[in-house]
């Protein structure tokens, strides 16, 4: 089986850091997940420098990345940061509804019935313009503010997918509530309200999110939202932790025979490489480890 990752690292992995990375550094990230063979790469988001300035640099980020079998994409809001994003060159944006309506005026200032309106202006205009766009549907497993969030009420959302022109819909665990048992059905029953692609987002908060990565696949999602290193988290969510890690899901998915494109070696160095920016140990664990099996060029005789 084939197993799409689509790196987030750039983006959801380095917006909750306190460490504010330069530009050249991001450049040179993005640069490496590409070596890795990631194809599908979540390089920034338009949006207030103010709310999220350790990418404020949007611009100057595309402008340095000359990736011609790369897939670049960003997170918009609105009009202004569709706008930003269209002159940069993306190929593709990540339009956010959050199904809960106080963490939605908590990160884009509005209910949620009124994201989902701007979110289809924005999908229009950004077809017009020949970009590709995913609706991502944020706590779609539960919201920090509010607790569970209703599934009839993601369902809802997910049927709207269609509506806006969306080209795929993503299932986000913004805070890491999720559990096997609760993706697979969720993941089922969206398939019942859309026939557009099904992606999901893990955080990895309380040691869940591979196991949920495992469940949303055996429930016919084709897509799947990883960090490099695990990084990662929301600014709006309390206690929001990283993403689940890139190397770590490869590393799993390899073992059981699914084909990614990825190169595992190659994405420990683009870790290797943030850790020393950051200072710091990330999340993932791979790097900790060998990779097993051991490359028999390197097993003693």
């Amino acid at each position: 089986m084939v197993v799409e990752i689509v790196e987030v690292g750039p983006r959801d992995g380095l917006q909750n850091e306190a460490v504010v990375v330069s530009t050249d550094l991001k450049i040179e990230f993005v640069r490496l997940l590409a070596a890795a063979g990631a194809r599908r790469i979540e390089v920034t988001s338009f949006v207030r420098p103010d709310r999220v300035p350790q990418l404020a640099d949007a611009e100057a980020v595309l402008a340095g990345l000359r990736l011609p079998d790369v897939t670049t994409s960003a997170l918009v809001l609105n009009e202004h940061g569709l706008r930003r994003a269209h002159a940069a060159g993306v190929d593709e944006v990540n339009l956010v509804v959050v199904a809960s309506d106080t963490f939605s005026a908590r990160n884009q200032g509005t209910g949620t019935a009124a994201a989902m309106a701007t979110a289809g202006r924005l999908a229009g205009q950004a077809k017009d313009a020949g970009i590709r766009v995913t609706l991502t549907i944020g706590a779609a497993f539960g919201c920090p503010f509010e607790g569970e969030v209703d599934p009839g009420r993601v369902l809802d959302l997910a049927a709207q997918a269609h509506a806006v022109d969306a080209d795929e819909v993503c299932l986000a665990d913004t805070i890491g509530v999720a559990t096997p048992g609760r993706v697979s059905t969720l993941v089922h029953a969206v398939r019942e309200v859309t026939s557009l692609p099904i992606r999901c987002h893990f955080h990895n908060t309380r040691n869940s999110g591979y196991a949920n990565a495992y469940a949303a696949l055996a429930g016919g999602a084709v897509a799947l939202d990883a960090s490099s290193g695990g990084i990662g988290g929301c600014p709006f969510a309390p206690r929001a932790t990283g993403n689940i890690a890139t190397e770590d899901l490869a590393w799993a998915l390899h073992r059981d025979g699914h084909r990614t494109g990825l190169d595992i070696p190659a994405l420990l160095r683009a870790t290797a490489l943030i850790e020393r920016t950051l200072g710091r140990r990330t999340p993932a664990l791979l790097a900790r480890t060998d990779p097993f099996p051991i490359p028999k060029a390197t097993t003693q005789q």
